[in-house]
């Protein structure tokens, strides 16, 4: 089951509590701070580390492909026209050209490499997050390569792309960042983003196909709102999902197509039992039980349950419902249990 990262939070700050300092008691005094950089502004390093990750593992993951990144927002209100990127070290600062798309690449520099240089935009960072884009050619329009996405996460995570705000969590890096642990086990809770609010995500490996549980999406439902500061989903999660980068039985050339909320269901996609277009929140509670309630901030929900056992159904599954921001069903889904969720 994939299970949310911070869920250890807590223990490890208790156990962490003791040795920290106790505070100062004098009196501390004015500093005035006339520049500061962002805490979590992209070192250039680790961009450039990514950048050679993917160098070294692009052949066997994902011929042919070219590697950008690519800037989103991550907070409310959060502006994405007209931003500039520079690379910035104690004596040298480059510019970065940002395609319309808000992505863009990095150059070689030695300088920016010995200086330890810092890529800053004209936005506050933690307003966006950033994510590392690989493309491989022939891939249809709509569709993701599960081997491009295998080789994202990987430099995502050596670019040290993925952070939260909370400073308190800085010495906790080395326990959650791990590239191989988070791209190759069930746990690593690596987030990808649609372009558009999604609904369903189908697995295509020739004439095989599978479509993912909802606990692929939606940051498995794990969220609560206290959570959302330490998630870079937190305008997002209503477009993110995770791969089965893990699944090896899934090859690097499995395509991912999406069904979006906004889109009718498919001929035929089962849905839950009981649940047609139009019930409302109460009626759902009294045919299926209490789900996961998920809110966005569009107003639409998406409720997910867990895998059950019917005596009509042969196998588990796992049932998603999305209301509209009237409270009514827009559509329901049945998925079957995925092997290892």
């Amino acid at each position: 089951m994939l299970r949310h990262p911070f869920a250890i939070l807590p223990m490890l700050l208790a156990l962490a509590g003791s040795s920290l300092p106790a505070p100062a008691q004098e009196p501390v005094p004015n500093v005035v701070v006339t520049a500061t950089r962002d805490p979590v502004d992209k070192s250039y390093r680790k961009m450039v580390r990514g950048m050679e990750r993917f160098a070294r593992q692009q052949p066997a993951l994902a011929p042919g492909a070219k590697l950008r990144f690519r800037l989103l927002p991550r907070l409310p209100g959060t502006r994405m026209e007209g931003i500039a990127l520079k690379v910035v070290g104690d004596t040298v600062t480059l510019p970065v050209d940002v395609a319309p798309d808000n992505s863009f690449t990095l150059a070689r520099d030695e300088r920016a490499w010995r200086e330890d240089a810092a890529l800053v935009a004209n936005r506050r960072t933690t307003s966006m997050t950033w994510r590392a884009d690989v493309r491989s050619p022939g891939v249809p329009d709509g569709m993701r390569r599960l081997g491009d996405l295998r080789l994202e996460c990987l430099v995502g995570m050596a670019a040290g792309l993925v952070s939260n705000n909370a400073h308190l969590f800085t010495w906790l890096s080395d326990l959650l960042t791990d590239p191989d642990k988070v791209c190759g086990t069930p746990d690593g809770n690596y987030l990808f983003f649609t372009e558009r609010p999604v609904f369903a995500v189908t697995l295509h490996a020739g004439a095989r196909s599978a479509q993912l549980p909802p606990r692929f999406l939606y940051a498995g439902g794990s969220q609560a709102p206290a959570d959302l500061p330490y998630c870079d989903c937190q305008v997002l999660l209503d477009r993110s999902y995770y791969a089965p980068l893990w699944q090896r039985d899934w090859p690097d050339d499995t395509l991912l197509s999406f069904e979006y909320m906004d889109e009718p269901a498919p001929p035929n996609a089962p849905s839950a039992p009981g649940i047609v277009p139009g019930l409302d929140r109460a009626q759902v509670r009294a045919a299926l039980g209490a789900g996961t309630e998920v809110a966005f901030g569009s107003g639409v929900q998406a409720w997910l349950y867990p895998p059950v056992q019917r005596k009509t159904e042969p196998e588990q599954m796992q049932y998603l419902v999305l209301f509209g921001a009237d409270g009514k069903v827009l559509k329901s889904r049945a998925v079957l249990a995925f092997k290892r969720d």
